[in-house]
């Protein structure tokens, strides 16, 4: 009889913070598709981890989980191959996260990288960050180990907190006995895409994005709106394609026709209007099959609550495990006497 081969796990997902945008698309969705064909894929809609930047507007974060798990379905992750999860309907990711914050010290957690590129983009002072900001990579630890996950798909900036992950795992597992595994960072091959302002990266945050839902007529706008070469005023001045917006996108989203526009720009025979009007095109022929699914999902309410509990459901049963695991080597729960 041929054994049964356990398939990798994965976890990853979003913060319900804004809808998904083309760089999240490039970034991490294509990628996803591919990555539930061959693993065990938990994607997860992080609205505990939206909190720690939006906890004065609840209601637009509910509002960016629904969103975000119409984007899923849209886009094609499937829920029967995929786990898809709102991350605060399963109870155990605080749990965990209230045991982990006990291994990590407050200078440990101030070391992380991006949490001041996150105090930056907020404008928020060091010392003026919610205690709820500076544990989020614990709280990130929580959800990883939570269902064990063996692989986590990353951009570089994230590789500190799968590097913090692994402590927690190694330290918890000292303590207490081998109980988790040690993940590790799955790298993103794709670089990020730049907002439409120019900014290094496309941001729900920042407002420079273009989200997955925008109207044919949106795109256009926000395409319209792109920083190009300031140095290219007339159509035939030499360009320098290599520092506009737009031909990074062209880069991201029409490869085959890139090259041609790079040299036509460089040797001033295309103008930065019909560049933008031609990137508009490609982009709302991309987004318009998704744009429909939407339509469609949208339409029937009760199958996407019916969707979204199947995914929510199969997490819970995973997280109950291991937290069961946890309480009985940490001691904690109910008493028997």
């Amino acid at each position: 009889m041929e054994e049964k081969v356990l398939k990798k796990r994965i976890l990853t997902g979003d913060r319900a913070s804004g809808n998904l945008h083309l760089g999240h698309y490039i970034g991490s969705i294509v990628n996803r598709l591919k990555l539930q064909e061959i693993y065990d894929c938990y994607y997860m809609i992080a609205d505990l981890h939206a909190l720690t930047t939006h906890y004065e507007d609840p209601d637009a974060v509910r509002e960016s989980a629904k969103s975000i798990f119409v984007d899923y379905l849209s886009v094609g992750l499937d829920p029967f191959k995929s786990t898809l999860f709102i991350q605060s309907c399963v109870p155990e990711h605080s749990e965990l996260y209230l045991v982990f914050q006990m291994l990590v010290t407050i200078s440990r957690a101030q070391r992380i990288p991006t949490l001041k590129d996150k105090l930056e983009d907020l404008h928020i002072e060091e010392g003026l960050a919610s205690l709820g900001l500076l544990g989020y990579p614990v709280l990130q630890a929580a959800d990883i180990l939570l269902y064990k996950a063996d692989l986590v798909p990353v951009g570089e900036d994230q590789v500190s907190h799968i590097e913090l992950t692994r402590e927690i795992a190694r330290r918890f597992n000292y303590l207490y006995g081998q109980t988790f595994p040690e993940p590790e960072a799955m790298l993103s091959e794709v670089s990020r895409l730049p907002g439409i302002n120019g900014n290094k990266k496309m941001s729900k945050s920042l407002g420079n994005d273009i989200s997955l839902s925008a109207s044919r007529e949106e795109v256009q706008e926000k395409v319209k709106a792109m920083v190009t070469d300031p140095a290219k005023i007339r159509k035939d001045d030499p360009g320098h394609p290599e520092i506009c917006t737009v031909f990074a996108f062209h880069k991201a989203f029409n490869k085959e026709n890139a090259p041609y526009i790079e040299t036509a720009c460089k040797n001033g025979r295309l103008g930065c209007v019909a560049d933008k009007e031609n990137l508009a095109s490609v982009l709302n022929d991309l987004l318009e099959p998704i744009r429909t699914k939407r339509a469609e999902l949208l339409r029937k309410p009760d199958y996407l609550r019916e969707l979204l509990e199947l995914g929510n459901e199969k997490a819970r049963k995973v997280a109950s495990a291991t937290m069961a695991e946890v309480r009985e080597k940490v001691r904690i729960g109910p008493l028997s006497f």
